[in-house]
């Protein structure tokens, strides 16, 4: 078994889900303040989360890659289904983008230039928390993030159809994924300070990218070893073995 096929019934209840979802955010959206604040603070911790976790499965798959480690490579299409998300986070953090701009909510302090005028703080700071720099954070950012897995994600696909006895394909996926990764790890802390820090534009650390860098890990290596269960539980991955879920535990 190789192929993970979605049952009818499986994807009924997805569906369901998603709109029981959608039905809860438009109840959130209705019954919420003038502000809709609670309506948008959700939207932007779930995509911040999840766009997080894919993230970061990008970014580990590409350590695995540039380090050579072969204990991952039986279920890396679970890192790259993750890393599919990314375009879910492109366009909802460009939904996020425009209801600043065309002030839909008012989650960030910054984005009111009558406040940045009379705020000395805000003054200071407007260099870096400002629409232009929140839209490249949110959709450039991302784009380029996305650019980078696809390659990989290609690259990986091709090494399975053509097979690559010389490694060819492998040491060009190599080069990709080593030069993710030094523009992973600068860019989410640029997201993560214009995201989330810049919510409480008072207030700074030089530490919260990390803490929240380390945070979206443990979640994505959490939910790894949840799909994989699962999946083995339904006759897929056999090769992956007890020792397989102890090195991903380790991580955890």
């Amino acid at each position: 078994m190789n192929t993970y096929v979605v049952s009818n019934k499986q994807r009924n209840l997805l569906l369901s889900g998603i709109v029981l979802g959608i039905a809860c955010l438009g109840w959130v959206y209705v019954n919420d303040d003038a502000t809709h604040t609670r309506f948008w603070t959700n939207f932007l911790h779930n995509t911040v989360f999840f766009t997080g976790i894919s993230f970061m499965a990008v970014f580990f798959y590409s350590i695995c890659v540039t380090a050579w480690a072969g204990w991952s490579s039986l279920f890396k299409r679970v890192w790259e289904a993750f890393g599919m998300f990314l375009i879910v986070g492109i366009i909802l953090m460009f939904i996020v983008f425009l209801g600043a701009k065309f002030e839909w909510h008012h989650l960030y302090h910054w984005a009111d230039q009558a406040s940045v005028a009379d705020d000395k703080i805000l003054k200071g700071k407007s260099g870096f928390l400002n629409l232009t720099w929140f839209f490249i954070s949110s959709v450039v950012v991302t784009g380029v993030w996305f650019f980078f897995y696809w390659r990989m994600r290609s690259l990986s696909i091709r090494e399975d159809k053509e097979g690559d006895p010389s490694f060819k394909l492998h040491h060009r996926q190599r080069v990709w994924a080593a030069a993710f990764l030094p523009l992973a790890g600068f860019t989410l802390t640029l997201v993560i300070w214009q995201w989330v820090m810049s919510l409480d534009a008072h207030w700074y650390s030089t530490l919260f990218a990390w803490y929240c860098g380390a945070s979206l890990f443990v979640s994505m290596i959490a939910m790894t070893i949840l799909v994989l269960v699962y999946l083995k539980g339904k006759g897929y991955y056999e090769n992956v073995s007890t020792e397989h879920i102890h090195d991903l535990g380790k991580f955890l």
